[in-house]
């Protein structure tokens, strides 16, 4: 889709309600229901981080979403594909405000140029112990990005055609930090498999998107 097209389309939803959890949970493995039905959501215990779904146009002004493939270290988020996003620290005042510095560390886009049109539904991670917020945002220029080398692995520009494409939701096989040879919901994109808790954010995106495009 023309990126002129789509972003005329997307202002419409800051006013539309939120699919929500119902939505999220479509791409939830049942035994992270299951996990997530256990544990009380105590946020003064609970971590915060806070992640952005940035969409902008390519050098041919074709929307693309953006997403990164994390480093291999030794954590339960290691080589996944994700947000560009992070934990808030001392200097942020707010989630929203670690989103946008996360980005801009990680994928070098300014946080001057992303316009932030929605916020998401939060999500509980209960293997590291977080609450993420994400949030929907665009920046109207073609980036240039600059990958933060320490903790990206690499960049994945999504063609929006392809992020709504229903042949590119799967299932896969997988093991997790607490289930061995689980078929998980999943999306794949670029030849990544997309699941987990990104998968879940991203089918929220996904669904607002159907109602507006």
């Amino acid at each position: 889709m023309d990126f002129h097209d789509f972003e005329k389309r997307i202002a419409k939803v800051t006013k539309m309600e939120l699919p929500g959890e119902a939505v999220q949970f479509k791409m939830a493995p049942i035994e992270r229901l299951r996990e997530l039905n256990r544990i009380a959501k105590d946020k003064v215990k609970a971590k915060q981080a806070g992640v952005l779904s940035l969409f902008y146009p390519s050098e041919d002004f074709e929307t693309r979403l953006l997403l990164i493939l994390r480093k291999t270290y030794n954590g339960v988020h290691s080589a996944q594909v994700a947000f560009p996003g992070g934990k808030l620290e001392k200097g942020d005042t707010s989630i929203e405000d670690a989103a946008l510095r996360e980005t801009e560390e990680e994928v070098g886009v300014s946080r001057k140029y992303i316009s932030v049109i929605k916020k998401l539904t939060e999500i509980y991670i209960p293997p590291s112990n977080f609450f993420v917020q994400p949030f929907l945002g665009i920046t109207t220029e073609s980036p240039k990005f600059v990958r933060q080398e320490e903790e990206v692995e690499a960049l994945i520009e999504v063609a929006l055609r392809d992020f709504m494409d229903d042949v590119n939701i799967t299932t896969q096989t997988l093991s997790t930090s607490y289930a061995k040879s689980m078929e998980v919901p999943a999306f794949k994109l670029n030849g990544h498999i997309v699941w987990g808790a990104t998968a879940m954010m991203l089918n929220e995106v996904r669904e607002l998107l159907k109602m507006v495009l």
